[in-house]
């Protein structure tokens, strides 16, 4: 007990004293004070006593499917300054190959008696996944927000990039460099960020006046490899300018053009979508599509402490404005380079 006391007391902060009376129920004590013992005794895993049992913790729930993807860690360490502002520990939960799935990170989240949780590119995404551990939540009503596009039943506050106008900026800029064979890698059929870029890459060919082809679309894994795959079938097909799902993605169709002995963006250019770490370093730098992820991540946590102080949130999706970001992986289309190239010479003749 005296051990428990110690630790706890060291991780909130306070004498252990001021634990004894918590733990025991005595008055005397500060509320700030005695939220941040109980949030103490909840990070160390220690059980607590029966009569606070009934308290949510000042814990939140923070739910990424990996964090491989450079935007997740990306959009944690916004999530987590915000809470931390407002006084909430983040309870960080990854799902990995052989691991917790999200479904028991939820329960877990559950017994720890989190006060919310915020997901992140979960299964709420994906319309053939299971969503019974969600549908719980929604019984529950525990305040929780989605961060992007949701399965339509699943009715959540949601804080989304606007992947329409993410596909119109990265097809239109394609389009003005003269790009007429325009391909789009997408994830799985069923993913619904998606399914609306798919939606809107199809109207921007449509009103465009471009030619275009239903396997000028294809699908793939939000991965390096999956990117490479799904671009040499694009490559195959003639295409010139790829928009991709993801900068992962992004990064596999130019290793795949460069296995197809192509220079990226002399002979094909490509977008990609995220503007994650590091895009300004690859070779060449990565023209991609930014999804405002400090605004969104503030937003999230906005809506969902307002949700635990019993404020009234919209279930409506707030959309952010996503912004092109131009950099060396897209050029003119090959003939546009080559004839600008010729009249370059010309000019030095």
């Amino acid at each position: 007990m005296s051990r428990r006391l110690a630790e706890v007391a060291k991780k909130a902060g306070v004498s252990e004293a001021t634990v004894s009376r918590v733990l025991n129920g005595k008055p005397g004590v500060a509320e700030g004070t005695r939220a941040a013992i109980l949030t103490a005794l909840d990070v160390l895993g220690y059980e607590r006593p029966t009569q606070l049992r009934g308290e949510r913790a000042r814990l939140i729930g923070l739910v990424l499917p990996e964090l491989q993807n450079p935007i997740f860690p990306a959009l944690a360490e916004v999530v987590g300054g915000a809470l931390a502002q407002r006084g909430f520990t983040p309870v960080l939960c990854t799902r990995t190959a052989g691991g917790l799935s999200e479904a028991d990170y939820v329960e877990m989240l559950l017994e720890q008696q989190v006060s919310g949780v915020v997901f992140a590119g979960g299964h709420y995404a994906e319309a053939d996944a299971p969503h019974q551990h969600y549908l719980k939540l929604l019984e529950l009503r525990l305040p929780v927000v989605l961060v992007n596009a949701a399965a339509e039943h699943l009715d959540f506050p949601r804080v989304s990039t606007d992947d329409a106008v993410a596909v119109e900026q990265a097809f239109g800029h394609l389009a003005a460099l003269g790009h007429e064979r325009i391909g789009l890698i997408l994830g799985p059929a069923d993913h619904m960020p998606s399914r609306r870029k798919q939606a809107a890459f199809e109207t921007a060919a449509a009103k465009s006046g471009l030619a275009f082809e239903a396997d000028w679309i294809e699908r793939a894994m939000f991965s390096l490899e999956g990117g490479q795959a799904a671009a040499s079938r694009l490559i195959a097909r003639g295409i010139t300018g790829i928009v991709c799902g993801s900068d992962l993605i992004a990064l596999g169709a130019v290793r795949a053009a460069r296995r197809a002995g192509l220079r990226v963006p002399d002979q094909i250019s490509v977008v990609g979508y995220d503007d994650s770490s590091l895009m300004s370093c690859t070779d060449p730098p990565l023209s991609t599509v930014r999804q405002p992820i400090e605004a969104m991540g503030r937003a999230a946590v906005a809506m969902l402490v307002g949700q635990i102080e019993g404020a009234t949130v919209t279930a409506d999706e707030l959309l952010f404005e996503p912004e092109l970001v131009v950099r060396g992986s897209t050029g003119p289309a090959p003939a546009q380079a080559a004839a600008a190239g010729a009249s370059s010479a010309a000019a030095r003749g």
